[in-house]
């Protein structure tokens, strides 16, 4: 475990903003929890891979850097995989790591930036597969008694985008420890047009279905270290069945995608080109050239850059389309 003061935000964080921590404990091995909560003062705040957060200039209490390491096969049973990670563990890296075991199912979640530890957080998801479809337990600390706690799939809550650790539980749990169950009956998660489009003809294996989606994802998203940006800024929103047959009707060109419960998810990167806003910036921040659902950093911005650029883009797809987006990022 290492303590820094005053620390410099914008290379560990993806979207690049000029920000500052008063206090950084970068915790490297487990047994240093106790220690750390010892130290912590003021507000408590969690960052992994930084690949959803939108810090402010200065940001005060204490950051604690999760950097644990290692992962491994837990057990394995007639139907399934059980595969551990660090909530250290780089999330990409992790993917790829159980495709070369010969341990499939995670692979429509390649090239998702991060780290393991905060992808139950955000419940994270691509090409029809969301982490809770892969999802065995997790452990993690309570921040406010420094006990541990198991948590399995019905505890964490999880919904689109949403979980008990982004909602009700919020900066109270330290994700340590991640466990996937992984089917050993394969099957391939096809549901998207771009990909079946590029696998069609092709033997359908886990790694050819990462490879595609990799190559998929790097023409149209920017690469972070490259461009600042946090991924997809908006939901997709959720809206009844009648809401979105009402704007199909209006705009048949609308993406639309039933969920459960008569309603239907939209299309934000739909919505936010149709009102203008593609390749179009507000200061130092725009929504990106290739996809509009990305907001990117040009360079020098803060979070007040993006929140004018946010509300800007929420005001303009309301008043056309009667639809409020909501944003994905964490704020501190």
């Amino acid at each position: 475990m290492s303590v820094e003061l005053n620390v410099d935000l914008s290379p560990l964080h993806t979207l690049g903003l000029r920000a500052q921590a008063a206090r950084m404990v970068r915790l490297i091995d487990a047994d240093a929890l106790d220690l750390m909560l010892a130290m912590g003062e003021g507000p408590r705040r969690i960052l992994g891979g930084g690949s959803n957060l939108v810090p402010g200039e200065r940001v005060d209490g204490t950051v604690f850097k999760m950097e644990l390491r290692g992962k491994a096969l837990q057990h394995e049973d007639e139907a399934a995989w059980y595969v551990a990670a660090a909530a250290g563990e780089n999330w990409h890296d992790f993917v790829q790591w159980t495709l070369a075991q010969g341990w499939p199912g995670l692979e429509s979640l390649s090239l998702i930036p991060g780290t393991v530890g905060a992808a139950p957080i955000q419940n994270i998801g691509a090409y029809g597969v969301e982490l809770k479809d892969r999802f065995h337990a997790l452990r993690a600390l309570d921040l406010q008694t420094g006990r541990t706690q198991m948590f399995h799939l019905a505890d964490c809550q999880f919904a689109y985008r949403d979980s008990v650790f982004k909602q009700q539980e919020i900066g109270r749990w330290l994700i340590l420890e991640v466990i996937f169950r992984l089917p050993k009956q394969w099957q391939p998660v096809l549901d998207y047009g771009d990909l079946r489009r590029q696998l069609d003809g092709q033997p359908i294996t886990p790694l050819r279905v990462a490879e595609t989606i990799m190559a998929i994802r790097r023409s149209k998203l920017p690469d972070p270290t490259e461009l600042g940006n946090a991924g997809s800024f908006f939901h997709n929103p959720i809206v009844s069945s009648v809401a979105a047959n009402a704007l199909k009707g209006r705009y048949p060109g609308l993406p639309v995608f039933p969920v459960e419960g008569d309603r239907a998810k939209l299309a934000a990167g739909w919505l936010i080109e149709q009102a203008g806003w593609k390749g179009r910036c507000l200061g130092p921040v725009g929504m990106y050239e290739k996809q509009a659902l990305v907001l990117v950093n040009h360079g020098g911005a803060t979070a007040n850059d993006v929140r004018a650029l946010m509300r800007a883009v929420q005001a303009d797809v309301h008043t056309q389309f009667g639809v409020t987006l909501m944003p994905e990022p964490v704020w501190w």
